[in-house]
């Protein structure tokens, strides 16, 4: 394995790796991360072990999707222990840019999607996903994969993409991943280091909301969206620690708002999500309603 921190070295890397595959059409896949992996990265590594012939996992906390008051400069960090993660999965080449590596100048051009930015996460950090976007393509243009790696944890962050790579007809397959969970419910972030014990154990609410929702789904007919909204707010406030953002039921992948009178049963199309506060750290959690879909370990 090879850590790589600059544009051209990595280039380099990559068409030596993919000269050296006997096949004709070598497939690159790209996880990209902020780094601070966990298990839910692990299982992104995982996915692109099985369908690439070389895996490139960048680690890059990128500073343009941060808001002027959020956590860019106390976003967790640990290069030593993500580079032995990477390794120990398997990965052929960890990329990390500094940010005077991705940007040399000041940034003049970025990548925007509209529509789907303006609601859940978009409608409280603006500006978020336009610097996601735009990192986001930037590594498609350095890495040039064929397949990209992420978790569905951050539902919104795939429809975007996806959104993206269809507008400009990008030469890259979009590969969601599923959410992955701590044993009691608690979905993987690297932003749960900031909780203290007793936040932690609240923010339990969030699975739990999640699942009565869908129980609630599958046993009656007669739900609303407006029905599914409230069943998440009462299950939420339970918490006296929880600051709720958004609880919302939406259409999936293009995330239109469903009307308060709209009856969910029966449809397949639809994401319940959240972010929810405890103090200062937001966390995002949802769930697929699709008859596949189990909310596990809760």
């Amino acid at each position: 394995m090879k850590v790589i921190r600059t544009i051209a070295e990595l280039r380099q890397e990559i068409s030596l790796k993919r000269q050296s595959i006997q096949s004709r059409e070598s497939v690159v896949g790209l996880v990209p991360t902020m780094g601070f992996l966990h298990e839910g990265h692990a299982s992104l590594m995982h996915a692109a072990k099985q369908k690439s012939d070389i895996v490139v996992l960048s680690i890059f906390v990128n500073p343009i999707q941060f808001g002027p008051n959020e956590d860019f400069d106390s976003y967790p960090r640990d290069e030593a222990r993500d580079v032995e993660t990477a390794r120990a999965k398997g990965v052929d080449i960890v990329f990390i840019p500094s940010v005077e590596e991705m940007y040399p100048q000041p940034t003049q051009t970025t990548v925007s999607v509209s529509r789907l930015t303006d609601r859940l996460c978009g409608a409280s950090r603006p500006g978020h996903f336009d610097g996601v976007t735009t990192v986001v393509s930037k590594l498609f243009n350095i890495v040039q994969p064929q397949r990209a790696f992420f978790g569905m944890k951050d539902a919104q962050q795939v429809a975007v993409i996806q959104q993206m790579v269809n507008d400009l007809n990008m030469a890259v397959e979009i590969v969601p991943c599923p959410i992955v969970r701590e044993s009691d419910g608690l979905a993987l972030s690297s932003r749960n280091v900031y909780l203290s014990a007793e936040q932690r154990q609240e923010a339990l609410v969030l699975s739990k909301a999640l699942r009565v929702a869908q129980e609630a789904v599958d046993a009656g007919t007669a739900l609303t969206a407006a029905d599914i909204r409230g069943i998440l707010r009462q299950n939420i406030e339970r918490s006296p620690m929880a600051m709720i953002d958004y609880a919302e039921i939406q259409a999936f992948p293009s995330l239109e708002p469903l009307a308060d009178q709209e009856k969910v049963h029966g449809r397949d199309d639809l994401l319940i999500a959240l972010a929810v506060k405890f103090g200062k750290t937001r966390l995002i959690d949802n769930i697929r309603l699709q008859k596949s879909e189990v909310l596990s370990h809760v």
